[in-house]
């Protein structure tokens, strides 16, 4: 019996046939600079055909569509090696624009989905601060209102693409007599203003795409606070449930690709007999497909309508665990070449590298040194099991 016909699912391929370079194998197989200038131009493409927004509602420049439509369009350019947009669509679009739908007010919707959209606003996320990572309820940047604005001072670090954003949205403390959970705001802040200093931090792995971003007397117009003065937990615990687990319906497919390439390395390097690496080949390609059955999960949860919760932590945990296994397992089938590696590497720092990545040394083991901080952004994975235990499993709490 044949499947049912999607008529969506074909006009993204349409897209991709039309649009794509005659036998492109992908980001991967591109010099930084010139994967930097396809992303853009591939990004207009998305834009230009409705491929953005893709559920977001019609009247804010979305597509008007369904899940299942969204889906199958992140599956087609992903198994494609096109990209799904630039560094900073993934805090525009699927973090903040969802949680703006959820909580922003109607000016703030119709103010910044469309220009999110069309790219003229590109975002960061400013969460994490030299003394609140982990505990993110004990931050202290401020955020104190002065006549029609927020003047905010403080700092915060690990803001990933900060250096080519433009907007940053932001936790503030806003009520220093509250219980720390209870005094908190989410703002959408201009960076492009005096008071504002992003630094960029360099990596082990060779890049810079974290930052540390300060503010000193940084303003902000009084309206744009998400979700009400000193309910910004609430909404941020909307925007970490869309970064741990939205995506994890689609991410399978990259997971799936990455796992496919190990075996065959493990067969050019004469290792695929070994009995150890066999049986950790055969835990990785489990656990990919342990991903898939969550990720199914997450896709009944949107279909159903309903917004990434404390379940997200599972996935969260899951990949990134895996990741830090699978990226080890390469390096050990590698022996001496992964310490001098060669070709291509990786262009996408979370996760794994792009569908139809080149197996080269060089992407091999600058996943592997990003994979070291997949248990740390996001959540660190002691925060992901006490969420699990407490919220998902009612367990009794941790004593405080």
């Amino acid at each position: 019996m044949s499947s049912p016909p999607e008529p969506f699912r074909d006009r993204v391929r349409a897209v991709i046939a039309e649009h794509a370079p005659e036998g492109f194998r992908g980001l991967g197989s591109l010099d930084p600079e010139e994967a930097e200038a396809f992303a853009e131009r591939w990004r207009k493409v998305l834009y230009d055909n409705g491929l953005l927004g893709l559920t977001w509602p019609v009247e804010y420049g979305g597509g008007g569509r369904s899940i299942e439509d969204a889906i199958a369009a992140a599956e087609e350019l992903t198994r494609a090696g096109l990209p799904l947009g630039v560094a900073t669509d993934g805090f525009g679009m699927r973090l903040l624009g969802n949680t703006l739908l959820h909580w922003g007010s109607e000016v703030q919707k119709a103010h910044y989905l469309p220009r999110i959209l069309s790219g003229e606003d590109r975002w960061c996320q400013g969460y994490s601060e030299p003394g609140a990572g982990s505990d993110l309820a004990g931050l202290s940047t401020t955020a104190v209102l002065d006549g029609d604005e927020w003047r905010v001072n403080g700092q915060k670090v690990w803001t990933s693409a900060g250096h080519v954003a433009d907007h940053i949205f932001v936790l503030c403390r806003t009520n220093l007599d509250a219980p720390k959970h209870k005094g908190i705001s989410l703002l959408l802040m201009d960076l492009r203003q005096p008071g504002v200093e992003v630094r960029p931090i360099r990596m082990m792995s060779g890049g810079s795409d974290f930052n540390e971003v300060f503010f000193t007397d940084a303003r902000v117009p009084a309206g744009d606070v998400v979700g009400g003065i000193d309910n910004g937990w609430s909404v941020a615990m909307t925007v970490l449930g869309y970064e741990r687990g939205e995506n994890t319906a689609t991410e399978v497919i990259r997971f799936e690709a990455e796992c496919d390439r190990l075996l065959v390395l493990a067969r050019e390097r004469g290792r695929s007999q070994d009995p150890r690496i066999r049986q950790r080949l055969a835990r990785s390609y489990t656990k990919v497909q342990i991903m898939r059955y969550l990720g199914e999960q997450v896709k009944a949860d949107l279909l159903a309508g309903r917004t990434p919760g404390p379940g997200s932590s599972i996935n969260k945990l899951f990949w990134s665990e895996h990741h830090q296994e699978i990226t080890e397992l390469a390096l050990d089938i590698l022996g001496p070449d992964g310490v001098a590696p060669t070709g291509h590497a990786p262009l996408i720092v979370f996760g794994p590298d792009e569908a139809k990545a080149s197996n080269t040394t060089a992407s091999w083991a600058t996943i592997f040194l990003n994979a070291r901080a997949g248990t740390i952004y996001a959540g660190t994975s002691e925060v992901q099991r006490t969420i699990v235990a407490e919220r998902v499993l009612g367990l009794p709490k941790e004593p405080r």
